[in-house]
């Protein structure tokens, strides 16, 4: 009979230390979820990190290396800052453009860099963008006054101040004046802006210049080429081109090669890198710099502080300058 109690004792106490051990990892178990929490409210910083947004660049082409040079530029700071980011190329056609911008509205970027192809002629599309309550930047070429409504801010080079440059520097070169001629590219308001700052920077010497011809030089050196040629051709005393960009200079150049002739200036805007070859070797007299870089720079932190509830300016010209020699050597191969 004892040895019967004491058995039962033995089990009786091997059960409670059973049920101890148990309950003591029920505990354990019980308080794990416990620190957990814990982990997540150190890490809730993480939660509150600066939104990454998503951006889209609509140019007028990518078969310029401005255009290019802009699109390597908002990349390399999307990169920089995790947001998505895609470059759609309409290549000067407008329609496309248009339903880019359309494409664009569907797929809700937060904002939007547009280069218009034709400068009064995307409003539909911009209008699809507000509707959609998604900003548009407005970079390097302005729409129409009449659109301005559509657009947060314009930003781009300060192009009546690049022709204004190119002006003055002509009359400098050629005090006596002469026969001259202008390749222009009227569908684009900043070409036309140039064009209208170097018949200011001309100014009071405008009746020693006898402006031959003004032709659409559509920016582009094949388009400009034969061009040059008819007008070399027709006026064998001319003394000057004015181009509205370096392709379209780059034509009149060659043209002027073709001829045989010498003595003809070429002046451009843009200091493209190969600007700033023609600079360097002669082909160029002179050039007024565009900014495609700082413009890019200008309109992707634009486009965050407008995104932040930031107020942000209505227009946003950056200045040009003449290229020098040293500064095209410095920077060969580069856009600024």
């Amino acid at each position: 009979m004892l040895k019967k109690v004491l058995a039962l004792t033995t089990g009786l106490i091997m059960m409670i230390a059973i049920l101890a051990g148990c309950s003591q990892a029920a505990s354990q178990t019980t308080a794990a979820p416990t620190a957990a929490p814990a982990e997540q409210t150190t890490a809730a910083p993480a939660s509150s990190e600066a939104k990454k947004y998503s951006f889209a660049f609509l140019p007028n082409t990518q078969n310029n290396t401005f255009q290019s040079a802009m699109n390597d530029t908002f990349q390399k700071l999307a990169d920089e800052k995790g947001y998505n980011y895609v470059c759609l190329d309409p290549d000067y056609d407008v329609n496309i453009q248009l339903n880019q911008l359309a494409d664009a509205a569907n797929q809700k970027f937060d904002a939007v860099f547009v280069i218009p192809v034709d400068s009064a002629g995307i409003r539909q599309g911009l209008e699809a963008l507000k509707a959609k309550n998604i900003p548009v930047i407005n970079v390097d070429t302005p729409v129409i006054d009449e659109d301005l409504e559509l657009v947060e801010t314009v930003i781009a080079t300060d192009c009546f101040m690049a022709g204004e440059l190119i002006g003055q520097q002509i009359v400098k070169d050629l005090p006596d004046g002469g026969d001259i001629a202008i390749l222009d590219f009227p569908e684009n308001e900043s070409c036309v802006d140039r064009v209208n700052g170097f018949l200011k920077g001309i100014g009071d010497n405008a009746s020693k210049f006898n402006i031959v011809a003004q032709q659409n030089g559509k920016a582009a050196l094949d388009a400009s080429l034969p061009i040059a040629e008819d007008i070399i051709q027709a006026n064998p005393d001319i003394k000057a081109f004015f181009a509205i960009n370096d392709p379209s200079a780059l034509g009149a150049a060659a043209a002027i090669k073709a001829s045989g002739k010498s003595g003809i200036n070429v002046y451009s805007i843009d200091a493209s890198p190969d600007g700033k070859a023609a600079l360097l070797d002669g082909t160029f007299t002179a050039v007024a710099a565009q900014v495609p870089i700082e413009i890019a720079k200008t309109a992707f932190q634009k486009a965050i502080d407008l995104l932040e509830g930031k107020e942000i300016e209505a227009e946003i010209f950056l200045p040009s300058h003449l290229m020098t020699e040293e500064e095209a050597t410095k920077t060969a191969g580069q856009w600024q």
